[in-house]
C-alpha cells in the first residue's frame, strides 16, 4: 500500500513559481524546451529543524526525498543520503530507523539538498522540480513533518570548478569562508535562515526505495609520499569509489590544490585528466580556523595529490588524509574465490573490486564518466553482483527501472532512470533476458506477470520495423550498436553510424539474433506465465538462417551479401540455440583462430556460447588468455578492477573501472564450477567432478548468502566437495 504523506514537498522559494520541464522525448525527436536557468544549476541548499522531545523514545523512523539528492544528519550524525535515482512519476524516498540519534530535549534534522541541474545519466535533474519531504515517527506517532518552519539557506562555499565527465558533475572549489560551520549542530544559530516554500502542485509520486542504504566507510591510504614542501601523493592501493577526506589550519585565504586521477604520470604525480572525460583538479579556500571540507559529489579514484599553494604553509595533516568509500552494501567474504592458477585468482579479484566499487544505487557502467545504468551493462554486472552478494534487490530494481522507461518509448531507453535521452536497439532487445534471469534466481513468478505487458510492448515497438520474412530492418531510430568501442567490431559489415550522423542500418545479423533471442526468451516467460500465443519462432529461425547463414562455409554472415563473418554474428546465434547443429563445429573454430576478437561487453555471450556447446576448456583458456585482447592485460598494465576495454590503448577515454568486464566471475561459477542457483535447480546445484577440476589442481570456493552455503575445496591430488543447503 503506498504511503499516505501528511507533509509538504518543500523547496527553495527560487522554484516555488517554475512549472516542470518536459525533458522526456525520443533520442532524434527535437529537443524544443527553453534553456536552463544557469542561475539555478548546481544549487547548494541547507535545511534544518529543530523541534523537543519530551516523551520516552521506544521507536523513531524517518521517510524522506528529495530531488536530486539530500544528505541527512541528526543530531550531528550522519544518517544517509539518496534518494536512488528515479523518474518523477516512480521516484523513491527512503526510511531510517532513528531512535538511537533522538534524546529527550532539543533535536535537530539537517538535510545538505542539492540540484544539479544538468541533462546527464546521473540524476532526472534538469526539469526544475526541487526540494524535499520528510516526516519523523516517534513511538508510531508523527512528530514533525515538512512544511514553512523548515529553514534553508542556500550556501556559496560549492563554487563551480567547471563540468566535467559527459555533463556528468560539476567540480567543487569549496571556500570555506563561505560555509556555515556547525550548521548541523543542535545550537548553531539559525535566526537568519529563511522559511522554506511548500510546493502544494509537486508532482512527484513515491515510493519506499526497495534498496539499502549505501555502504560508507573509511579507508587509510595504503602510502603518502611528500614530494615537496606542502605537497604530497596519496596512494589508496587500488581505485575506489568515494570522496577524499582531510583537515587543515592554516591562513584565512589560502589555496589547497586536491587532484584525483587513477593513474599516475611518470610515476610522480597524479594524471587529474582522467583517461574517462574526468578531469579532477578542485581548490579549497581554507578559512584559518580548523578547516574539515567536504566533497558533495563523488569520483572514481585511486591516488590524490595535495598541494598547498604556499610553499611555506604548514596547514596540512597528513595524519588526516583519507577516504570516505561509498558503494552497495557488498560483504567480501560472501563469496570467495582461490586457486592454484594465480593469474586466474588475479583475473577474478579485479572483476569483484570492480563489481564492489562500481555498483551504487544502480549498476553503474562507470562511476566516473556517466555514473549512468545502462542496460546492456546491467545483463552482465547483475548476474556478477548477484553470485558475490546473494542480493536479487537491486537486480529487480534495475528491470522496474527500465520497464517505466516506456513511459518515453515502448522500446525502451538505453541508460535509466537519467534525464539523458539515449536509445540503442541491441540494448532494449536484451531486457527480457534480464528479466527472465531473475526471476530464475528468485521464483518471483508475481513480478514477472507484472512485468510481462512490458515485454509484450516491446515486442509490438521492434514489430513496425520487421519486413515480410519477419526479419528487423532499417531500425534506425535507436543505435545499432553491435560492440563497443568500434574497433572491437571484428570488420562488421555494416556502417554503424550513431543516430545523430543519420544512419541506415538496413537488414543485418546482430540486431536480428538478439530480436530472435528477445522473442524466445519471451515465449518462454509466456510458458511460464502459462499465456497462450501464437509461436512463430520456428518461422523467423528460418527466416534468420536463409538470410544470415552460409552453408558452405557453415557460419553466419554479417549481412546478406554474405561476404563477412565477424564473431558477433556467429556467436549470438550460439548462445541463444538456433546455430544449426552442423555450424557449431565451425564456429568454434572460428573462436580458435580470432580468440577474444571483440568488446569485454561481448565476450560475455562468447563465452556462454563455448559453455554452451560444451567448449570448457577453451572458456577456460580464454579467460587466462595472454593476448592484448584479455583479462591478463589489463593486470599487466596495471588494473585494480576490470575496465572497459581490454587495453588502456583501445579506447581514448578509457573506463578503468567498468563492471561489464566481469564476465569471469560469472562464468567460472555457472560453467566452470557448475554451480546452478536457478530455483528450480537449487537441489542439484552441484556437481561432484566440476569442469574447472580438470584444468587446475587446487581450488577453493565459498558461497554463502541468506539463499544458499556451498563450498567447493579441491586439495592436490585429492577431490573434496562440501554442500550445505
Amino acid at each position: 500500500m503506498a504511503k499516505k504523506w501528511q507533509a509538504h514537498w518543500i523547496v527553495d522559494p527560487v522554484f516555488y513559481g517554475l512549472s516542470p520541464r518536459n525533458i522526456f522525448r525520443q533520442e532524434l525527436a527535437n529537443d524544443n524546451n527553453h534553456q536552463h536557468r544557469q542561475e539555478l544549476k548546481n544549487r547548494h541548499t541547507l535545511i534544518r529543524k529543530t523541534f523537543y522531545i519530551n516523551e520516552e523514545i521506544k521507536s523513531a523512523h524517518l521517510d524522506i526525498s528529495a530531488d536530486d539528492y539530500y544528505k541527512l544528519k541528526i543530531n550531528g550524525h550522519a544518517i544517509g543520503q539518496g534518494p536512488a535515482p528515479g523518474y518523477f512519476f516512480h521516484y523513491y524516498y527512503n526510511k531510517y530507523q532513528v531512535e538511537q540519534y533522538l534524546k529527550k530535549g532539543k533535536n535537530v534534522v539537517t538535510v545538505h539538498l542539492y540540484y544539479q541541474g544538468l541533462i546527464n545519466r546521473v540524476w532526472n535533474s534538469g526539469d526544475y522540480r526541487q526540494g524535499m519531504i520528510a516526516e519523523l515517527f516517534i513511538n508510531n506517532k508523527l512528530k514533525i513533518k515538512t512544511d514553512q518552519s523548515w529553514l534553508y539557506k542556500n550556501i556559496l562555499a560549492y563554487k563551480s570548478g567547471g563540468i566535467t565527465g559527459y555533463q556528468t558533475q560539476f567540480l567543487e572549489n569549496i571556500d570555506l569562508n563561505y560555509y556555515p560551520t556547525g550548521w548541523n549542530k543542535i545550537n548553531y544559530n539559525d535566526q537568519i535562515w529563511q522559511q522554506s516554500a511548500i510546493k502544494y502542485s509537486d508532482d512527484h509520486k513515491l515510493f519506499l526505495q526497495p534498496t539499502p542504504k549505501l555502504s560508507f566507510y573509511l579507508k587509510n591510504p595504503q602510502k603518502i609520499k611528500e614530494l615537496g614542501s606542502g605537497h604530497y601523493l596519496v596512494d589508496f592501493g587500488q581505485i575506489i569509489v568515494g570522496y577524499f577526506k582531510f583537515s587543515a589550519v592554516g591562513k584565512k585565504g589560502e589555496i589547497i590544490e586536491i587532484r584525483h586521477g587513477e593513474e599516475l604520470l611518470a610515476g610522480k604525480q597524479v594524471r587529474y585528466q582522467l583517461r574517462s572525460n574526468c578531469k579532477y583538479q578542485e581548490f579549497i579556500t581554507l578559512s584559518g580556523k580548523l578547516d574539515r571540507p567536504e566533497f558533495y559529489d563523488y569520483k572514481v579514484f585511486r591516488y590524490v595529490e595535495v598541494i598547498a599553494h604556499d610553499k611555506l604553509s604548514k596547514s596540512l595533516k597528513p595524519e588526516s588524509f583519507k577516504a570516505l568509500i561509498r558503494h552497495y552494501k557488498f560483504i567480501d567474504q560472501n563469496t570467495t574465490f582461490n586457486s592454484s592458477d594465480q593469474r586466474l585468482n588475479s583475473i577474478w579479484s579485479i572483476c569483484k573490486a570492480a563489481v564492489k566499487y562500481g555498483v551504487q544505487s544502480a549498476y553503474l557502467d562507470c562511476p566516473g564518466r556517466e555514473k549512468g545504468q545502462y542496460l546492456g551493462d546491467a545483463v552482465i554486472t547483475s548476474l556478477s553482483h548477484y553470485y558475490l552478494t546473494g542480493d536479487l534487490r537491486l537486480y529487480k530494481k534495475a528491470i522496474k527501472d527500465f520497464a517505466l522507461s516506456s513511459y518515453i518509448s515502448a522500446g525502451l531507453m538505453a541508460v535509466a532512470p537519467g534525464s539523458l535521452m539515449q536509445e540503442i536497439a541491441d540494448y532494449s532487445l536484451q531486457w527480457p533476458l534480464l528479466l527472465l534471469h531473475y526471476y530464475e534466481f528468485s521464483g518471483d513468478k508475481y513480478f514477472l506477470k507484472e512485468m510481462y505487458p512490458v515485454a509484450e510492448k516491446l515486442l509490438n515497438y521492434f514489430k513496425k520495423f520487421q519486413r515480410s520474412d519477419g526479419l528487423l530492418t532499417d531500425v534506425n531510430e535507436k543505435w545499432n550498436l553491435v560492440d563497443w568501442p568500434v574497433i572491437m567490431r571484428d570488420n562488421y559489415a555494416v556502417n554503424l553510424k550513431q543516430l545523430s550522423e543519420n544512419p541506415e542500418y538496413g537488414c543485418h545479423n546482430v540486431i536480428n539474433a538478439f530480436f530472435l533471442g528477445m522473442v524466445k526468451t519471451i515465449n518462454k516467460i509466456r510458458d511460464i506465465l502459462d499465456i497462450s500465443y501464437d509461436n512463430n519462432f520456428s518461422k523467423l529461425e528460418k527466416s534468420f538462417l536463409a538470410a544470415f547463414y552460409d552453408k558452405k562455409q557453415k557460419l553466419f554472415t554479417d549481412t546478406e551479401k554474405k561476404n563477412h563473418s565477424a564473431i558477433h554474428s556467429n556467436i549470438l546465434p550460439l548462445f541463444f540455440g538456433f546455430a544449426p547443429l552442423e555450424a557449431e563445429a565451425a564456429i568454434v573454430n572460428l573462436v580458435k583462430t580470432k580468440g577474444l576478437k571483440c568488446g569485454v561487453y561481448m565476450a560475455y555471450y562468447l563465452l556462454k556460447a563455448l559453455a554452451r556447446v560444451g567448449e570448457y576448456k577453451l572458456v577456460y583458456q580464454l579467460i587466462i588468455n595472454k593476448s592484448k585482447n584479455s583479462w591478463f592485460n589489463m593486470l599487466t598494465e596495471g588494473a585494480t578492477t576490470c575496465w572497459e576495454v581490454w587495453s588502456k590503448t583501445q579506447k581514448e577515454n578509457a573506463s578503468l573501472l567498468h563492471p561489464w568486464a566481469s564476465t569471469p566471475i560469472i562464468v567460472i561459477i555457472e560453467d566452470l564450477l557448475e554451480i546452478d542457483l536457478r530455483v528450480s535447480n537449487q537441489a542439484k546445484a552441484l556437481t561432484d567432478n566440476p569442469k574447472l577440476f580438470n584444468y587446475i589442481e587446487q581450488v577453493e570456493f565459498s558461497l554463502q548468502n541468506k539463499f544458499v552455503n556451498i563450498e567447493i575445496n579441491k586439495l592436490l591430488n585429492k577431490n573434496k566437495i562440501t554442500k550445505h543447503f
